[in-house]
């Protein structure tokens, strides 16, 4: 059988990627959401998710461990990391943003804050992710948070990119690879 080469648009488009492959890396490109890691060492089954405020509400970090669990991971096993992401202090969102996070759980408005009274809500991303992964019963969950806004020497942001009026952003990406 002959494969056509992959080009972009032809590549499969996911928020999470899991292997039990030895010799795969997999990683999360992104530039304010955050990349998270996690690994069962034990089971050989590694994986990388890309968190925004869609993906961590809609459950792709749940959906990442599950997907490990089918390929023989234990959940009390895999260590999760949470890599750098848009800091609170920087994250200003709108009342409708923090809406979609309330109507989810009330216990969520604990992820926002506001300045003073009447302002714009400010949503913790960090934190909502650490939340989600501390509630799966993970083995070990780290974070290895510094803001992507704050720190233009080292990382890049869409947002910081967006308030310069620059042409473009760029990305990082967190990468595993089972041996």
């Amino acid at each position: 059988m002959v494969r056509e080469p992959w080009t972009f648009e032809s590549m499969p488009k996911a928020d999470a990627l899991v292997t039990a492959t030895p010799g795969i890396a997999v990683g999360a490109l992104a530039a304010d959401c955050a990349p998270v890691l996690f690994a069962d060492a034990e089971a050989g089954v590694i994986a990388a998710a890309h968190a925004g405020w869609k993906g961590a509400l809609g459950g792709v970090l749940e959906s990442a461990v599950a997907t490990m669990e089918q390929l023989g991971a234990c959940r009390s096993r895999i260590d999760a990391v949470l890599g750098p992401c848009i800091g609170p202090a920087a994250y200003e969102v709108g009342p409708e943003f923090e809406a979609n996070f309330i109507v989810q759980s009330p216990e969520n408005a604990r992820f926002f804050k506001r300045p003073s009274a009447g302002a714009r809500p400010y949503f913790d991303l960090p934190a909502f992710g650490l939340h989600r992964l501390g509630a799966m019963g993970l083995g070990a969950v780290e974070s290895q948070t510094r803001c992507t806004y704050t720190y233009p020497e080292s990382f890049f942001s869409y947002r910081r990119t967006t308030h310069r009026r620059e042409p473009d952003y760029g990305r990082q990406i967190s990468a595993i690879v089972l041996l």
